[in-house]
């Protein structure tokens, strides 16, 4: 397992939305906007209540339960290129249905999103990606983002 350095935490908690990276067990890639939250060598991402309810799993879902490899890339654009920035994590994830540490990451997830705050989040799946390789670049600082 891998740890974020501080500077790549510190930066990883500035930015709200990441990208998740998963493929089928075809190797077919799927790329989608994720809010997750990362607390040590595991980032979480909670399957939120979805507009369209549907009884078939999340394709991001479906993927990890048929190829547990997980790419997730936070990064940060700005028009003045010396800011650029991004951190990407490598790991294996699972789906977590219920226990303690389902319950923490959803506890973690509500803390730093509000809108979780007003969902029941309590029966939906977290996928729990145990991070394995910690990659980053640019200019990782957070003070005096100002976007």
């Amino acid at each position: 397992m891998a740890e974020l350095s501080e500077q790549q935490q510190a930066f990883v908690d500035s930015i709200p939305v990441a990208r998740m990276a998963t493929a089928d067990r075809n190797c077919v890639p799927h790329v989608v906007p994720v809010c997750f939250v990362v607390l040590g060598d595991c980032l979480y991402v909670t399957v939120d209540e979805k507009p369209k309810a549907t009884c078939r799993p999340l394709k991001r879902v479906r993927n990890v339960l048929e190829n547990s490899r997980v790419s997730v890339i936070v990064d940060r654009y700005d028009d003045d290129w010396s800011r650029l920035a991004w951190v990407m994590l490598h790991g294996s994830a699972e789906i977590l249905a219920a226990g303690e540490e389902h319950d923490n990451a959803q506890i973690l997830l509500a803390g730093r999103y509000s809108q979780y705050r007003e969902m029941d989040l309590s029966p939906l799946p977290v996928i729990a990606m145990r991070i394995s390789r910690v990659a980053s670049w640019g200019d990782l600082s957070v003070a005096g983002r100002g976007r």
